[in-house]
């Protein structure tokens, strides 16, 4: 988990990093996660993995920005994917007890879907909206953050 999630993410910034740097300009987009805010129980290695994406996210900003490099990330939350259906649904299409909890603790009231990832993706890619933006973490968690009180 560490390797993919971590090392993964430090291999592609390094990577692309160089790229930019030639061309003095450019916009990286991390994958973190709302467990490396908040941790997970369960799950050190996965919220550990994503902690030190966001710590790495926050330096590479810092390192980047003056060659005009900005580094971001977003923090999903709880999704609904084709992946941890089984983890969020009972055979029977309803919600685990699990789910019904942190759902419960969610504003909004659902998971997320690819979809709601998308608009804070262009806006972080795009060189005239974001411009002055770089160093943050955005949660895309449907408020889950703000109601545990992060």
């Amino acid at each position: 988990v560490i390797d993919i999630n971590l090392k993964g993410s430090f291999n592609f910034l390094q990577a692309a990093g160089s790229v930019m740097m030639k061309q003095r300009h450019g916009s990286i987009i991390n994958m973190a996660s709302i467990s490396g805010v908040m941790g997970n129980p369960g799950q050190v290695n996965y919220s550990a993995s994503k902690a030190g994406v966001i710590g790495m996210t926050k330096a590479a900003a810092k390192e980047l920005g003056r060659r005009h490099i900005r580094v971001n990330a977003i923090a999903p939350g709880f999704f609904s994917t084709n992946q941890n259906k089984t983890l969020l649904y009972n055979p029977d299409g309803s919600l685990s007890a699990r789910s019904e909890k942190i759902i419960s603790h969610t504003p909004l009231r659902r998971f997320g879907t690819t979809d709601d990832l998308t608009g804070s993706l262009l806006f972080l890619a795009d060189e005239t909206y974001s411009a002055f933006v770089t160093g943050v973490i955005i949660p895309i968690d449907g408020g889950f953050s703000a109601y545990a009180g992060v």
